[in-house]
């Protein structure tokens, strides 16, 4: 069975603020989650990640036991947690561009205040793209 889960988490640093860090990021988690057969996106924005991830529950919980220990960020909280008959995502790591316009989208003025219901519009809305 399949799952996905959507947190939300504070960047401690530089983390998400510059292209070299997103690219770093990226690349990492890409590698990771092609080996752990999981997809997902990313969305960085004004010191906060949005992250879908979508795949067993196993890996996800691996990968949530790893992320929870990582210190490039902090505060993580689940917005979504919910068994999928399929996967959405189909790329091991994708990034959302245009943070500012998907908030403005779904009517939300800052991402620290994201419901689970605004996650979930967000990744129809980045998957419909």
């Amino acid at each position: 069975m399949l799952y996905r889960l959507i947190y939300i988490s504070e960047a401690v640093g530089s983390t998400g603020a510059s292209t070299l860090s997103i690219a770093q990021i990226l690349g990492i988690s890409e590698r990771n989650n092609r080996r752990d057969h999981i997809t997902s996106g990313v969305m960085f924005h004004d010191g906060w990640c949005l992250h879908a991830i979508e795949g067993a529950r196993v890996d996800i919980d691996r990968l949530m036991r790893r992320l929870r220990e990582d210190r490039r960020h902090t505060n993580i909280r689940v917005l979504v947690d919910k068994p999928i008959a399929e996967r959405r995502f189909c790329e091991p790591m994708g990034l959302c561009h245009d943070p500012l316009a998907m908030l403005r989208m779904i009517g939300s003025p800052e991402m620290a205040s994201i419901t689970g219901y605004e996650a979930e519009r967000i990744v129809d809305i980045r998957l419909a793209a």
